[in-house]
Order: structure tokens, then C-alpha cells, then sequence
């Protein structure tokens, strides 16, 4: 099948570091070429891969200091791939709405994946006029604010089976990675490792917006001694960083779309206490690869009973569940059904 996968350009695919939308993009594109796809990649420049690269611009928009509008380069790529379509059996995207007006008038069938949460109240006009283009979800919690929108599957996240290690034996810690900011409460973590008199390792980047968050919430509570701040890591820190933790803690605020640190910590053989938000119900299931729970108290609860968890069995749920072999199957059901759709005349 001759596929094309349209990504964001403001990160390379994958990313050299945060980025969770193009780092599942660079897995799905790298999963397709492996099993004998024809697959090119509208991206950035400096973007690796062993599909066909489309460079759209020379590096990530993120990198670039000329930069100064980065929809102006994404209503290019909307235009660039309108053009070229026809070279594809089927189109998929990640760049939300820009394109719907062209995808209207496209004769290649074409899915967009959506990333972000949705619970955005002028979205909701926006599908009401687009109401035929077919959507993917990353969880079904994700389409809720949009639920009578034209939704064709869901198709949760994976990443590469081997990317992270099977860690039996954990260490005395407990871990936070993601982004330091309001919704991902990392004072909650902390707070909750303090609760439990254990030690916590967060591994976390500080975007520019977040930086006065920062500042005056959660520097303060870094000097804690038993808190340990080891900013921004890549794949292969995390690996050990994720495996060596008696648990990954994921005390979100918000209505998190998928959470792709749970799977990660899942590969490792690492449980999860999450909060009850979003997706977090899919993704955990409950006393088998980690606790959800409602509030501190919970969550405290959660720690002490970490030894009722098989590590062994969190890897196995992970193998069965959210390995990018078995999201690229799941695309590809759904990429053959927009083929026959269109071949048969239907919408």
C-alpha cells in the first residue's frame, strides 16, 4: 500500500527530544516500512526515517529562529500534499483542521488522527461544518466532547517492542516524567513520595511557558532531599530511569488524551498510579498494571500495595496491547476500509 503520513512540523520525526505526537507518527512510519509498505513522510528537514522523507522545511519549526509564523508553513504542507495525493492509496494526517477544506475536494481517501484533548468549546462548530471528515481517536475518552463527529476507530498509541528492557527487580524509587506545568501536578508526586517516605526521581523538561510556574511553585519544593530534579532525558536514559522505579506516577489534572509515559513505563515492567482523568482508565488496568485512583489518600493506598503488581505481567500486557507492530495493524484495518469505502462509492 502506498501510504502517506503528513506530520506537525514544529519537531522532527522523531524528535530529538519531547514531542509525543511525532515520536507515535515515527513509530507507525518506521512500523509500515518494516512490513513492506510503500510509506513517504511529509516532515520536517532534519526528520529520520526509513520511509520516503518529503522535507517541507529544512528543520523543525521549534529550531528554527526564522520561524516567525509556523501555520504559514502547515498551510504549505496542506497544499503540497493536496497536490500530490493522487501518488497514494491513502492519506493520513496529524495536522488537525488545516486541511479539511482540501480534504474535501481530494479523490485519495485520507483518515486524520487527532492528538490533542478536544474539550475546546469553538472546536465544536468547526466539526459541526466538517462533520464528514474521518477521524481516528487516540482513546475513546478523547472523542467524548465530540462524540457524534465521524469517528471511524480508535487506535491507542504503541511503541516498538524492544525500545525499552523488562526490568524485574526494581530500585527504592519512585519516578515522574513529563513536563513540569500546572496539569501534569508533579507537587503532587512529590507530595505523595513524601506521604510515603520514599524517594522521587523526576525527569522532566520546563518549557518557556511553564517557566514562571516553575519558579514559584515547584523550585521551592525540589530542595527537598529526598527529591532529586534530572530535567529532560532521552529514550535510552529512560530505559533504565522508567525500569529501575518501583512505579511511575502520573498525578494528572487533566483530560489526557492517551499518556504514552504509561506504556513506556509498562515496557519496562514498571506499574502505574495514575489519577482517575482522561484516558487513564484504557490504559491502566487496575491491580494488574498499576493503580488509578481518585485522590492523595489513594494514591497512598497504591504505594503500599505495589508489591501485589507482577512486573512480569505488566510486560506481557504491554506485548499484547501497545506494541507500534500492533498499532500499525490497527491503522492498516482502518486504511483498508477508507480504500473500499472509496472504491464503492460510499462517503
Amino acid at each position: 500500500m502506498k501510504i502517506a503520513q503528513v506530520s506537525p512540523l514544529y519537531e522532527s520525526v522523531p524528535p530529538k527530544a519531547y514531542g509525543g505526537t511525532e515520536r507515535v507518527i515515527s513509530y507507525l512510519t518506521e512500523e509500515l516500512v518494516a512490513m513492506g509498505h510503500e510509506v513517504t513522510l511529509y516532515g520536517s528537514g532534519d526528520s529520520v526515517t526509513g520511509a520516503q522523507l518529503r522535507a517541507m522545511c529544512n528543520q523543525s519549526l521549534r529550531l528554527d529562529k526564522y520561524s516567525i509564523d509556523p501555520v504559514a508553513d502547515h498551510i504549505l504542507l496542506a497544499e503540497k500534499v493536496f497536490q500530490e495525493a493522487e501518488r497514494f492509496d491513502i492519506v493520513h494526517s496529524h495536522i488537525d483542521y488545516i486541511p479539511y477544506s482540501l480534504y474535501r475536494l481530494m479523490k485519495t481517501p485520507h483518515i486524520t488522527t487527532l492528538h490533542g484533548r478536544l474539550d475546546i468549546p469553538n472546536l465544536v462548530n468547526l466539526y459541526k461544518e466538517f462533520h464528514d471528515m474521518p477521524l481516528i481517536s487516540i482513546s475513546n475518552y478523547q472523542r467524548l466532547p465530540l462524540s457524534w463527529a465521524n469517528w471511524q476507530a480508535t487506535v491507542p498509541h504503541g511503541i516498538p517492542k524492544d525500545l525499552y528492557q523488562f526490568h524485574e527487580q526494581p530500585g527504592d524509587y519512585l519516578a515522574f516524567v513529563g513536563r513540569i506545568c500546572p496539569e501534569k501536578c508533579v507537587d503532587v508526586a512529590i507530595t505523595l513520595a513524601q506521604q510515603v517516605g520514599m524517594p522521587l526521581k523526576i525527569a522532566a523538561k520546563v518549557d518557556n511557558v511553564d517557566k514562571e510556574y516553575f519558579d514559584t511553585c515547584i523550585k521551592e519544593l525540589l530542595e527537598d532531599d529526598n527529591v532529586e530534579f534530572l530535567g529532560e532525558i532521552n529514550d535510552r536514559e529512560k530505559n533504565d530511569f522508567l525500569g529501575n522505579a518501583r512505579a511511575l506516577l502520573f498525578p494528572i489534572n487533566w483530560p489526557e488524551p492517551f499518556g504514552l509515559v504509561m506504556i513506556e513505563a509498562m515496557a519496562c515492567g514498571t506499574p502505574v498510579i495514575a489519577r482517575l482523568h482522561g484516558s487513564v482508565p484504557e490504559v491502566i488496568d487496575q491491580g494488574v498494571t498499576g493503580y488509578v485512583t481518585k485522590d492523595l489518600m489513594g494514591s497512598v493506598e497504591a504505594v503500599k500495595n505495589l508489591s501485589r503488581i507482577d512486573r512480569r505481567r505488566c510486560r506481557e500486557v504491554f506485548e499484547e496491547r501497545f506494541t507500534s507492530r500492533r498499532m500499525a495493524e490497527n491503522y492498516l484495518k482502518v486504511y483498508d476500509e477508507a480504500v473500499a469505502s472509496k472504491a464503492s462509492g460510499r462517503a
